[in-house]
């Protein structure tokens, strides 16, 4: 899935159901010494298109928040209708970053350059290294009906930007679940009630959670501290952090420093991913599908890519 304009071969050639532990009993919240997270931005994700002309909503990575170190992009496409989705995201080069794909409904096929195919299905997710090169496509593998799922972009320190690609796809049952009282946490990444996601080997260390809550629930989990963080609204609508501030379906929060998240419902449903990892604190130089330290190893992104370099061994 390209970044903000889809480019063809030709313009990049001119430099232009998880059960794991349902019914498990959730630890108690953090002490009271726990620093909490608060509300530091609001961001509505806006609408635009990618690939090869999909509907997108785009909640980072554009001009209202350009990146949260380390992650320099997420989109939700969500639609029933196919005119929004068939044409789907077709082959194109990244390099110098992570993708991941995480699914709600619908289905998509991967195959890349490196030879990994996988279908993504719902509750499935999908943690692609580009490292230093990898071309690949996710199209549809449905006709109608509905698609929803996310994408988040997330960096690679400078040092590791050249690394041998690497592909994580993860099937819905090896997803851990955890659920109690009005609550349900699926743990893609990193920690959470005890129970740890199927995604390894990443250098930020990230923490991704898909938490429903019921109407009247409240809810409390540990970040870790040094952690950029953030939550993303995809349904109903959830409050937030000491002042209970109401977030809506469509809006990511960029959540202050601390320990702790709690959320709560007082909708009849409310949904939110929650995500964190450890900000690499780099210069970033971005440009279509490359994302690398510098404007010089762009264009050398790009040189490759025309050469037929990007792809190695």
């Amino acid at each position: 899935m390209t970044r903000m304009v889809r480019l063809s071969r030709r313009q990049i050639i001119a430099g232009t159901t998880a059960s794991v532990a349902l019914g498990c009993k959730m630890p108690p919240p953090p002490a009271s010494g726990a620093s909490e997270r608060s509300i530091e931005k609001i961001v509505s994700a806006q609408r635009t298109s990618d690939g090869a002309g999909v509907k997108l909503n785009r909640a980072l990575g554009g001009g209202a928040l350009s990146m949260l170190d380390p992650f320099l992009l997420l989109d939700e496409f969500q639609s029933d209708d196919p005119n929004d989705y068939l044409a789907g995201f077709p082959d194109h080069p990244h390099r110098g970053f992570e993708t991941v794909t995480y699914m709600i409904h619908g289905a998509m096929e991967h195959r890349d350059s490196v030879g990994n195919r996988g279908r993504l299905r719902p509750g499935s997710a999908q943690w692609m290294t580009a490292g230093r090169g990898i071309v690949h496509s996710e199209m549809p593998k449905q006709e109608r009906g509905l698609m929803w799922g996310f994408q988040l972009w997330v960096n690679l320190p400078r040092a590791r930007k050249m690394i041998k690609p690497r592909y994580q796809d993860i099937a819905p049952e090896s997803i851990p679940e955890a659920s109690r009282d009005g609550a349900r946490v699926r743990v893609v990444a990193g920690t959470a009630e005890g129970i740890t996601g199927p995604v390894s080997g990443i250098d930020v260390d990230p923490l991704f959670l898909d938490l429903t809550l019921t109407k009247g629930v409240a809810y409390a989990t540990p970040l870790p501290a040094t952690h950029n963080a953030f939550v993303y609204v995809t349904d109903g609508a959830v409050r937030i952090g000491p002042s209970k501030t109401e977030l809506r379906r469509g809006q990511l929060a960029v959540l202050s420093k601390g320990d702790r998240l709690s959320a709560s419902c007082d909708a009849e449903s409310g949904r939110i991913i929650v995500v964190a990892g450890r900000p690499l604190g780099e210069p970033v130089a971005r440009r279509g599908p490359f994302v690398m330290s510098t404007e010089e190893e762009i264009r050398e992104a790009f040189e490759d890519y025309r050469a037929g370099r990007l792809v190695g061994g």
